[in-house]
């Protein structure tokens, strides 16, 4: 018997679909004394970080808590706590994410109806509206930030329109939350879910949630048990709300983790971070535009934390990802699906939303694109970059 060889991990900066790069004061929170789940301390940290997440989902929503879990698990609470055997679902699929939440539906044995468009464009209300009309759901399911495209979907219209027909509305937030305005209870959505790993700069681990009274009356009301002892909200309810009723083992440190990344959040202001990644990704738009490179996601409804780029076809681009993390140590994402092998998906979530990483980038983009003898004007993209940030 031999001992496994020492933890080395190598220094990336995490600039792909997530994990994105994790903030230093949250590594250092994750190195705190772990202390029972039941502990005194413990309890009081859940309810502080139940009050910083409903800040950050800006709702009053009681029953607003983190999952143990990634964003996946958050999908997956949300959908077997809301649905029944027989029920009917209305799923918007633009992207993998759409798709994984009918897959997850269908487990579920729903009677899911798939509403189609092409991969980097957006929904519609009429469209939802006429959909809605035809399939009669019970819950309609929208990812708001399309993390395989980089497409950024409109929800308040659409809460109104699917709200207007009697049916509840679920919204992935895997991407956006941190990132881009999410506007629980201005929207009235009624459940949402999101992921530490991206704008919330903490690694993956937890699933931040929310459901309004009118879900958690679905979840109060069901026909047949939770599918999912785990994710059974109604027993989380109970260990997150006053009675603290034992449910599971939580990840005490990982918890750590999420509330310091939400202090951090809190502490620069939802506003001032909304602006400081829109900031950062039009310099690098700009940037990526001035070595001719557009983006995937339809014009007007970009994200700013995820940057969908098309790669020119003489662009050997899994050359180029393999390059910039071997010789940069830089990681960037490959596309999916139906973007397989078509564009580079690039995050500036959270921590890594700063000047240094965007030049970074284009500086290393440049060299690469240079010796691929791909033609443009060399210094243009740290250039364009550098102008977006002068102009502020």
């Amino acid at each position: 018997m031999s001992a496994l060889p020492t933890l080395n991990p190598p220094i990336r900066t995490l600039l792909g679909p997530g994990p994105s790069d994790v903030h230093p004061r949250v590594l250092a929170a994750m190195a705190r004394p772990t202390v029972g789940h039941l502990d005194p301390y413990y309890l009081q940290l859940m309810d502080k970080l139940q009050n910083g997440l409903r800040q950050v989902f800006r709702t009053a929503n009681r029953m607003t808590f983190a999952v143990s879990g990634t964003g996946s698990a958050g999908m997956e609470g949300a959908v077997v706590n809301l649905i029944e055997p027989g029920d009917s679902v209305l799923i918007c699929v633009n992207g993998v994410f759409g798709g994984r939440m009918c897959d997850v539906a269908e487990r579920c044995g729903a009677k899911v109806t798939r509403l189609e468009r092409p991969w980097g464009e957006v929904f519609t209300p009429d469209e939802i509206r006429n959909a809605v009309a035809a399939a009669r759901p019970k819950l309609v399911g929208i990812v708001m930030a399309e993390t395989s495209t980089g497409a950024c979907q409109p929800i308040e219209e659409v809460a109104k329109v699917v709200h207007d027909a009697g049916a509840m509305i679920l919204v992935d937030a895997v991407t956006s939350l941190g990132g881009i305005p999410v506007e629980v209870d201005a929207w009235g959505v009624d459940a949402i879910y999101s992921g530490t790993q991206k704008c919330l700069s903490c690694p993956p681990g937890l699933a931040p949630m929310s459901f309004n009274e009118r879900a958690m009356e679905v979840v109060k009301n069901r026909k047949t048990k939770v599918q999912s002892w785990y994710l059974d909200a109604s027993m989380l309810a109970s260990y997150w709300g006053s009675d603290r009723v034992y449910h599971h083992t939580a990840p005490i440190n990982m918890s750590y983790a999420l509330y310091e990344a939400v202090s951090v959040i809190l502490e620069e202001g939802l506003d001032a971070c909304f602006a400081r990644h829109a900031l950062n990704h039009r310099a690098l738009k700009a940037g990526l535009s001035a070595l001719g490179m557009q983006y995937a996601a339809q014009e007007g409804y970009q994200l700013p934390m995820l940057n969908a780029v098309r790669v020119p076809a003489e662009i050997n681009e899994a050359q180029i990802r393999s390059a910039l993390l071997q010789r940069f140590g830089i990681e960037i994402g490959a596309g999916l699906g139906a973007f397989k092998g078509k564009v580079w998906r690039i995050g500036l979530m959270g921590y890594g939303a700063r000047p240094a990483n965007v030049y970074l980038l284009l500086s290393a983009l440049e060299q690469l694109l240079a010796e691929q003898n791909f033609r443009f004007d060399h210094g243009a993209a740290v250039a364009a970059a550098c102008d977006v940030y002068a102009a502020g």
